[in-house]
Parts: C-alpha cells; structure tokens; sequence
C-alpha cells in the first residue's frame, strides 16, 4: 500500500493492520517513506490514537527497524533485564540499580540517553568520569556485560534507527505529545536490546516530562501493556519528581552520591525507597528473588558486603574509565571553582519546590544543554540539598551547597532557588513516593 493511503486511513480514524505499520516502517528506514510523510503520520496518529494492537505493531515494527541484540551467543548464567526512567533532577538511580542487579545474578545492558530539556541524562553523569567510554562498540560493550555483569551506555545507531528518525521529526513537528508515539519510541529501543525484564520507573510532578499523575498513570499503562503484549515482562512503577531524587543534582556530583551510596555511605533515604523498589520489582520478574521482601533483603546484602560497589568499579574499568574510582572519586571526578552554601536568611520549613526550575538552572550553570551541540560542564550542580518537611535557614541547615563555575554563576543559582522554594512555618502532609504500581 502506498504510505499516503496508510496516513489517510489512519487520518480518518481506521485502525490499520500489522502490515500496514510493518510496511510504513520499513519505508521510515529505507527511505521509501519522506519527512513529509512521517510529519503526517504522527500528526494523525496523535490527533486520531492507537488501538493497543496498533501500539504493540508500531513498537515492535520499529524495534525491529534495525538490529535487535540477541544474547544467547553469550550464553550468561542469568537473566537479561533493565529499567527506564521518564527522566527526572537528580536522578541516578540506574547507576546503582544496574551494579546491585550484577551482583544478584542479573544482566544489564542498560541503553541510556543524555539531558533533555531540564531533566538530567544518564550518560552525561557517565561522561563525567575520565576515560569511560559511553559510546562503545559491540564487542566491548559485550565484553562489559558478560565480566561486568552491567554496561551503561548510550544506544548504538543499529538499535531502532526507526525512532531517531521518527523523533526528529515529531520534536519539530508538535508531535512529541502523542501517547502512541512516546510508548513506541521508549519500548522500541529496550525490545532491540534482547531483554527478559524491563520495569519502568514513570515520574509525575513539578519536575517530571508529566506533571500531572493522571498522565503520567496513562502513560504508565500504555508502556506495561504494550511491552507485554511485545513478549517483554514489564512492570511500571509511578515516582515522585516534585523534588530533587536524592541529595545531588548535577553530572559529577551525582556520581559522588552513586559511589557512596554502593559503599554503604550517606544513603539518602528517598533515593534508597525509590531504588529499592524499582530493582525488587526487577529481581522478582527476572526470577532472581522469590518476592519483593526476598528481593529487597538481597539488595541491602550487596550493598553492605560491597558487591554492588565491585560491580560498578569493574564496569567502569571496563569501559576504560579509572580502575580506583570507587575508592578515590575525588581523584578523577571534576570539582566546581565555586563551591558554597546557600543559607535562606530565615529559618523556616521547606513545603514545595518548582523542581524543573532547579533543573532549568542547572542547565544555565552549564550542567545542561541548551542546544545538543552545547559541551557540558560536568563539575557544576547542587549537593547537600534540603528536602520537603526539613528546616533551613540560620538555625538549621542551609537549602543547598551550589557548584558553579564562577561566583555569578553562583548568585544566579542561589537566586534560583529562592524564587522557586516554597518555605512555610509547618507541613501538613507530603506527596506519597512510590505513587502506584501497574502490572500486566
């Protein structure tokens, strides 16, 4: 079928075949299909939607759209898993998740992106440690996975080529909005990477792609059913972003936190449920805890004995970044010219944060991206940060220590924070973490 006839189908309401998709995709990748084409086929999926078998055929049509890794060549002891977050400040999860899910028996071959908009990126904290290489090739980044037991890296230009040109267009088009599409582009890459499990770690909030738990639930869905429906197990948890994760914000000091966190130190107590929960959920689908409870002692085992900690040293030795990272970080990992405390000039508590402003800010200290081809400064952020319910000011503790380049930079930060912080003499209640929990 020509492509302008599957738009018209599907610009008119009807729901189109499996072939019809197959094909349509096949034509994004050969070149069949033009930008034009593609333009109007997201706007009419976006303004008509997808029945679940539609999402389920574009999901796996464009995963297939290039390689899809097959591990069985490797034959590793366990199984193949992974998890993805929404994107989210200060958000590090996968870097502990990843090294504690090795060290229990599991693979992880752990496709990352970089910062997109206010929301920090995966590979950018990676990029921070001197000589890591987050671009591998094939046979290293399999060589990573098999003695490692885990590989952050960013995805190969093999992997669901579909997608990157799909998303080009649909970032330029208005298109970006369409449930359909944003389920497909997420799932199509982690169905290339061969994986047995994935659990999705879904945010709503201030800080989050979805503000509002309503669409960040519909999302939710959408990805658990599609990517069972795949044939990949899924389960979706939906996490709390309308404060910092954790109590860094930033590239190189997220790093820091990663690292004492795997060594047993300065556990931030938000940061542990969250990746408490997401890599239970994890060991439980890929038969590696009998149950949640099973689960969550063995991630706290390997905590404590330093397992997690040797797994993360040797994937990152292995990817050729600095064989001692782990035990002196302060050696190799960037530090800021400015780095200072930010005290309210009044004690009060802290009720509410604008935490994509925090995020935006972080951008502007250089910790960002303002256009992709801007560098990174990976040594700027936020550490010490307060969280919602605490006391700052004079008599208590300051609301954050900012990293900048400079003591502009600095003021700018701490400005920032100021306007975007809700300070109040009490706190009635505090949003629930670990909001909900979606299964097939």
């Amino acid at each position: 079928m020509l492509p302008q006839e599957i738009i018209r189908k599907k610009r008119d309401g009807q729901k189109l075949s499996d072939a019809e998709i197959r094909e349509f995709i096949g034509g994004v990748t050969s070149k069949g299909v033009s930008e034009g084409q593609i333009a109007a086929f997201c706007m009419a999926v976006l303004m008509k939607g997808m029945a679940m078998d539609e999402r389920v055929s574009l999901t796996s049509s464009m995963a297939k759209s290039g390689t899809v890794m097959d591990w069985s060549a490797e034959k590793l002891p366990g199984p193949i898993l992974d998890k993805h977050s929404t994107g989210g400040i200060g958000d590090k999860v996968s870097l502990m998740l990843a090294p504690i899910v090795a060290a229990l028996g599991g693979f992880v071959p752990m496709l990352s992106g970089r910062g997109l908009g206010h929301t920090g990126g995966t590979l950018d904290k990676m990029d921070s440690i001197p000589g890591y290489q987050s671009q591998p090739d094939v046979a290293l980044f399999r060589k990573t996975v098999r003695n490692a037991g885990c590989a952050i890296i960013g995805a190969t230009p093999d992997l669901a080529p579909a997608d990157k040109i799909i998303y080009a267009i649909r970032d330029v088009t208005a298109t970006v909005e369409s449930l359909d599409l944003i389920t497909a582009s997420i799932l199509s890459k982690k169905l290339a990477a061969g994986l047995q499990g994935l659990v999705m770690d879904v945010k709503f909030g201030t800080g989050a792609f979805m503000r509002r738990y309503e669409d960040a639930k519909a999302l939710a869905e959408s990805i658990v059913k599609v990517a069972n429906g795949a044939g990949l197990p899924t389960v979706g948890l939906i996490t709390d972003m309308n404060q910092v994760l954790g109590r860094s914000a930033g590239n190189a000091v997220e790093v820091v936190e990663a690292i004492e966190y795997l060594k047993g130190k300065d556990i931030d107590q938000r940061l542990h449920e969250v990746n408490l929960a997401l890599t239970a959920e994890l060991l439980v689908l890929g038969k590696l805890a009998k149950d949640i409870k099973d689960a969550r002692v063995k991630i706290e085992a390997v905590i404590k004995n330093g397992k997690a900690a040797e797994h993360f040293a040797k994937m990152v030795a292995e990817l050729g970044g600095p064989a001692d990272l782990m035990e002196k970080p302060e050696k190799y990992l960037k530090k800021a010219p400015v780095i200072k405390d930010f005290m309210p000039e009044k004690n009060a508590k802290v009720a509410a944060f604008d935490a994509r402003a925090i995020g935006i800010g972080i951008v502007e200290l250089g910790g960002g991206r303002a256009r992709p081809t801007d560098s990174i400064d990976a040594s700027v952020g936020l550490t010490n940060m307060a969280q919602i319910g605490e006391d700052v000011g004079p008599g208590a503790r300051p609301l954050a220590t900012i990293h900048a380049k400079d003591d502009v930079s600095w003021q700018k930060m701490a400005t920032i924070l100021l306007r975007t912080t809700t300070m109040a003499e009490k706190i009635t209640s505090k949003e629930e973490l670990i909001k909900m929990r979606i299964a097939a």
